[in-house]
């Protein structure tokens, strides 16, 4: 009698993993409480992480050097000529403040709302690729070219007198100043992107999906907030979401089903396009 029970055991807990693993039609309630709470969450951990400024000092001047071995440590010259206009860079001030999580939230609605069958496997890969970048973040505790006391960066929201970034101004002192590895700018940027990319039906559309994360990109440089490979970071942490995403659910996000079976009813969004 043993036998049969622990054999029908491990079929329900198959069972119950199976189910988990299903796509199904997301719950607008659940989904609007828990990107509040995750992300309520994420800048709690974020900024109780130790501001540990004399190590994140050392840690950009190794960085700084290692771009300068690479050949790539340009973000000074690119900095300094961005800021050298305005115009361009005020605009750039504000793009970096406010579009991370306008861009971000709309992808998620307009997933929510077009693509059902694959919003919960992509919103893993978000939600892991935040969650891994927190191990970042304590780990190995980094300046931005801003904060380096003999870099000769311009701080552009400080001289320009932009509001919104709690990289500085008033609102520095409410986030961790040295948690710019990985740059989540552009991990959820490359979210944005590749999600728009690879779903979109409007080829322009998918054109800007592409042009996101790279002007993320030059948008992070530009106000010193990020070295480059701060960005390298932030893709890696993506890959990582990636991953999980496949693992879980068998497969990349896109590939699954668009909609979602309703019992006894039309799949829902099976009347909508893309």
């Amino acid at each position: 009698m043993a036998v049969p029970q622990a054999v029908t055991g491990e079929h329900d807990t198959e069972g119950v993993l199976a189910r988990l693993r299903q796509p199904r039609r997301p719950r607008l309630w659940f989904e609007v409480l828990l990107i509040a709470v995750s992300y309520w969450t994420y800048s709690l951990i974020r900024n109780a992480v130790p501001e540990q400024k004399g190590k994140a000092l050392r840690n950009a001047d190794w960085i700084w050097g290692a771009e300068h071995d690479l050949g790539i440590a340009v973000e000074r010259s690119v900095n300094h000529a961005v800021n050298s206009m305005s115009w361009l860079i005020i605009g750039i001030n504000y793009y970096y403040a406010t579009l991370h999580f306008i861009i971000t939230l709309g992808v998620l609605v307009w997933l929510y709302r077009w693509h059902p069958g694959r919003y919960a496997a992509a919103r893993l890969v978000l939600f892991a690729t935040t969650g891994v970048a927190l191990v970042g973040y304590y780990l190995f505790p980094l300046a931005p070219p801003r904060l380096m006391g003999d870099g000769h960066f311009v701080d552009t929201v400080m001289v320009h007198h932009t509001w919104g970034s709690m990289a500085s101004g008033d609102l520095k002192h409410m986030s961790n100043q040295y948690a710019a590895m990985p740059s989540m700018h552009i991990g959820w940027s490359m979210w944005c992107g590749l999600t728009v990319f690879a779903l979109a039906s409007v080829p322009w559309v998918r054109v800007l999906g592409l042009l996101y994360p790279a002007t993320t990109l030059l948008v992070i440089v530009a106000t010193a907030n990020h070295f480059w490979l701060d960005a390298v970071g932030g893709v890696l942490c993506l890959a990582f979401g990636f991953t999980v995403a496949r693992v879980w659910f068998g497969t990349v996000p896109y590939a699954l089903p668009r909609v979602v079976a309703v019992a006894g009813r039309e799949p829902v969004g099976a009347a909508q396009s893309a």
